[in-house]
């Protein structure tokens, strides 16, 4: 996406680690022609990444090379992106499609071709340039970066989504939300039609939800539909994990329907075998067997509590959504309280997280007896009741009295779960102090995929 006069500096630019460069030889009468050609595209590669100036004979012997193999010029262009290029080629499509997730491909001249291939991919996602970014420039960054993750054979978006991806989903996560700093958000949001080129992603709704106070009229309507369109997007994703949930324990106390619906054969023909007759080969049923299925009236109350400050904003976002979901099911009652430096009760609001994240304000300290101190009363039935609390757990000077009021909690019969991040950047960091802490304690800090909270909070409410 940039031009050659855009080059980075070293500091700029962060190689994944997955990618094999390979090593200058020492003596080239040894090497093949085919070496020789691999060689140039990817120095010219590496000149892109580190080097401020252009290399006019890296960038002439590559023009030569692509040439030479049938690829098209504007493969080297780092100003057209991979889908522009694809439009015009349609054939190269199925090349870049796990281009970097199988073996190198066999014969000399593939294995240049591949060559080719894998610079303009990373050329391209890695080399960012300096300066303003538009609004197209962030919308081709994240194609391309959709191409690099279908390269490793993962679905666009995918990488940026998996917390232990090689340390690649933060590498993506970090570029792309220097570009949205790089971009005149505030007069992109109030022109319609630039805005609608932005494609939402984690890094832009936390962008808008730091910038929302300065943002109105034509701006904030359009900052509100960017932010609606991301939380309809990951809320699909994260009911269809939940929505095989069910809630409630079957209450023995309740007889069972005597309904053929509810028969329960396997029983009904285990204790009636005595009444087998060999000589007729029929089985005499006299007493029939039902399943009981009444469930316990009594609703699960899931209390989330979520660290507002800035370092939270993807799992506040994750979570909110995750609560929301909760709080459609049925016999299920959600609290959710937000905080700071002061604690806000945001349960008003639950069923709808997009009114949840515009009512948030990221940043400031954290003080977590304050956020106990409201969630607290809201436990009425202790063992039916479980608190998911997510934060880095940095507390000011007041990390004994937050443990010690969870503690209390937990060996009260609330199912406590402490989340470090359930986000598509990298693993948070959590205070090791109260990581420990919780690990004696015999609930560990829950870190990485939302998937995870997802099965913990299905295991309880089941």
């Amino acid at each position: 996406m940039t031009t050659p006069e855009q080059a980075t500096t070293p500091e700029q630019t962060t190689i994944p680690e997955q990618t094999t460069i390979p090593e200058q030889t020492t003596n080239p009468e040894q090497m093949s022609a085919a070496e020789n050609r691999r060689q140039v595209l990817y120095w010219r590669m590496l000149g892109r990444l580190f080097e401020a100036d252009e290399q006019m004979s890296l960038e002439s012997a590559s023009v030569a090379i692509v040439d030479d193999i049938g690829l098209p010029p504007a493969l080297l262009d780092p100003g057209v992106s991979v889908d522009n290029l694809v439009q015009r080629h349609p054939e190269l499509a199925a090349e870049f499609a796990g281009l970097l997730a199988n073996e190198t491909a066999a014969g000399d001249g593939l294995e240049v071709r591949r060559a080719a291939l894998v610079s303009k991919l990373l050329i391209n996602v890695f080399n960012t340039g300096h300066g303003n970014v538009s609004a197209t420039q962030l919308g081709n960054w994240q194609a391309d970066a959709g191409w690099f993750e279908k390269a490793l054979g993962l679905d666009p978006g995918e990488l940026r989504g998996k917390p232990n991806a090689g340390g690649l989903g933060g590498v993506l996560g970090g570029i792309e939300g220097d570009l949205i700093k790089r971009m005149h958000l505030r007069e992109v949001l109030a022109n319609p039609a630039l805005a609608k080129q932005l494609t939402p992603s984690m890094s832009l709704i936390e962008q808008l939800l730091r910038d929302k106070s300065n943002l109105s009229g034509v701006a904030l309507a359009n900052a509100k539909a960017l932010i609606r369109k991301f939380v309809d997007e990951v809320a699909a994703v994260l009911r269809t994990q939940v929505q095989q949930t069910s809630v409630g324990e079957i209450d023995r106390s309740v007889p069972p329907k005597r309904v053929f619906r509810n028969l329960d054969i396997e029983r009904t023909i285990w204790k009636n075998l005595t009444n087998w007759s060999p000589e007729d080969e029929r089985l005499y049923v006299d007493r029939l067997f039902y399943k009981q299925t009444a469930k316990r009236t009594t609703p699960a109350k899931l209390i989330v509590v979520v660290d507002q400050s800035g370092s939270m904003v993807n799992a506040m976002v994750n979570c909110t959504i995750l609560a929301s979901i909760f709080a459609g099911l049925p016999k299920v009652d959600v609290h959710l309280i937000a905080y700071d430096t002061r604690a806000l009760d945001l349960t008003p609001w639950v069923h709808d997280p997009f009114e949840v994240l515009l009512r948030t304000k990221l940043g400031g300290g954290n003080d977590g007896p304050v956020a106990m101190a409201m969630a607290q009363p809201k436990i009425t039935d202790p063992r039916n009741t479980v608190m998911v609390w997510i934060s880095d757990f940095y507390e000011f000077d007041r990390s004994q009295p937050l443990f010690d009021m969870i503690q209390s909690v937990y060996r009260s019969g609330v199912k406590f779960i402490p989340v470090g991040s359930v986000g598509s950047g990298g693993e948070q960091s959590v205070n090791p102090w109260f990581r420990q802490r919780f690990k004696d304690l015999g609930t560990p800090v829950l870190s990485g995929h939302v998937r995870k909270l997802v099965s913990e909070l299905k295991s309880f409410l089941a």
